[in-house]
């Protein structure tokens, strides 16, 4: 019996591990609501088009402060899209992994539907302006 509840308690703190920071993210899902909301700007690979920021090789950037965190929900796109919470934190946590490469932090943490559900509540109205500085910020925190 003791030896049965050990290897119970090990066998729940090895599943916690296991889930712990990491998002469920159903990639059929995600990709096909990349496909309908980003890629016309973004681009099918993420490279951006006519102006409109990369997320190939930088969108985790903006994962190195919270404030860069809150912004990639807050874009107009992200924030003002017909997708529920729960499909945006799902789709923000696929475009990481699909596209921040290098440039995510080691320590990145996934989207969570009430934390989109938080930040979407107040969209960017001057998105390239508070990029801009948003990237100045990050950088000199990075210095």
């Amino acid at each position: 019996m003791k030896q049965t509840l050990v290897t119970t308690a090990v066998f729940a703190v090895l599943i916690a591990a296991a889930g712990e920071g990491r998002a469920e993210i159903n990639a059929a899902r995600a990709s096909y609501n990349y496909q309908m909301f980003c890629q016309g700007c973004h681009t099918p690979d993420g490279s951006g088009f006519r102006g409109v920021p990369q997320l190939k090789g930088s969108i985790g950037t903006f994962l190195k402060s919270q404030q860069g965190r809150e912004y990639l929900v807050r874009v107009p796109g992200a924030a003002n899209s017909p997708l529920d919470d729960a499909q945006l934190a799902e789709l923000m946590n696929w475009n990481i992994e699909q596209f921040a490469g290098n440039s995510v932090p080691a320590n990145w943490r996934y989207y969570s539907a009430d934390e989109v559900a938080e930040y979407r509540e107040q969209p960017l109205l001057e998105v390239m302006q508070y990029r801009s500085k948003l990237l100045k910020i990050i950088t000199a925190q990075s210095e």
